[in-house]
């Protein structure tokens, strides 16, 4: 990859319960403008970007009257979706990363692997805790958030409470480390293909 050849891709998803556009550039340095509607999920999504070191524009128009479901599930869907258009054909790329992250008291550690094959194994039990923001965010939105991203981008994601009792911080937490996974695995290091196979 030269320096001109940037990993970028532009998504967009529309139905009768949400509008979604979303850019990412990879190679970016970590500017973000997200709108959602969502205050919570705003920040989560700021996080993603800033510590992923990714460009992350997403602006979204959903349900919100309704609940939160909706729009939380299609952004995510789709910002997995402009992750593999932006990845391409992955030559290059680290492919793998993991590492425990903190915020105060809570840990979590995370293990991702750009497989071509999503897999998500979740093992972060919530504690009970009322909505976040207003409009208000369900914390148990938080897998589901970040299962349908994964899913949609075709990555193998391993995460684990390791410790904690806020809520905001364990998903703050997880919404880090799982940025600063991408971070690294995203990263080219060489123009081999990191598989066996012969694609990814």
């Amino acid at each position: 990859m030269t320096a001109t050849q940037l990993r970028t891709a532009t998504r967009s998803r529309d139905t009768a319960e949400t509008s979604i556009e979303v850019y990412v550039n990879l190679d970016g340095t970590g500017a973000t403008e997200v709108t959602t509607g969502l205050p919570f999920f705003d920040h989560m999504l700021d996080q993603l970007g800033r510590h992923g070191g990714i460009d992350l524009r997403v602006a979204a128009r959903g349900d919100l009257h309704i609940d939160s479901h909706h729009t939380v599930e299609d952004v995510s869907i789709t910002l997995g979706q402009t992750i593999a258009e932006a990845l391409g054909d992955k030559v290059g790329v680290q492919r793998f990363a993991s590492g425990r992250y903190p915020l105060d008291e809570a840990l979590v550690d995370i293990s991702i692997d750009l497989s071509g094959r999503p897999f998500i194994y979740w093992d972060v039990q919530m504690p009970e805790c009322l909505p976040l923001g207003n409009p208000p965010f369900d914390p148990q939105l938080a897998e589901h958030a970040i299962s349908s991203l994964m899913t949609s981008a075709g990555i193998t994601a391993h995460i684990e409470l390791v410790r904690g009792v806020n809520v905001h911080h364990i998903i703050e937490a997880t919404f880090k480390g799982l940025a600063r996974c991408l971070r690294t695995a995203v990263a080219v290091t060489d123009a081999s293909l990191p598989s066996t196979k012969g694609r990814l």
